[in-house]
Formats: structure tokens, sequence, C-alpha cells
């Protein structure tokens, strides 16, 4: 079953309540997304930790999820 891109940005911000999440569907068939998240959460984090933050919000979804092409980053000053 595909995921929904706003079930995507529900989990992820109920993890991460600060993140501003922009949600794309890549090929429109709701297995492949790629995801923008800015928080202050990840500030002095490694990009890794970063991703690894969003990938734990999204663990047990239960539902398929293909491919997610993540970007995160701290908000500037």
């Amino acid at each position: 079953m595909a995921m929904q891109a706003a079930e995507i940005e529900r989990l992820i911000k109920q993890a991460i309540p600060d993140a501003h999440v922009e949600i794309r569907d890549l090929a429109g068939d709701g297995d492949h997304y790629a995801a923008t998240v800015v928080s202050a959460a990840f500030k002095g984090k490694s990009r890794v930790q970063q991703h690894q933050m969003v990938y734990k919000a999204l663990t047990g979804m239960g539902t398929e999820l293909h491919a997610l092409a993540l970007q995160t980053s701290a908000p500037e000053a």
C-alpha cells in the first residue's frame, strides 16, 4: 500500500515538533518521495545523525515506503 505524503509529514512532526517539512512525490506513485526537513533539533548534529532522527520517526509506520531522498538542516540564524 502506498504511503501518503501527509502521513510522512505527520510522523516526522510528531517526533520532531519544530520541524518544517516539505514532501514531494517524485514518481506520482506514493512510493518514491523526497523530503526536506529543517529543525533546530539538528543543530550540532552530523548529517548522518539528522537522517537517523528522521528515519527513527518513520519506523513502524506499517505501510510501504519504497524510497525517501532526504535533505536535512538546522535553520540558519
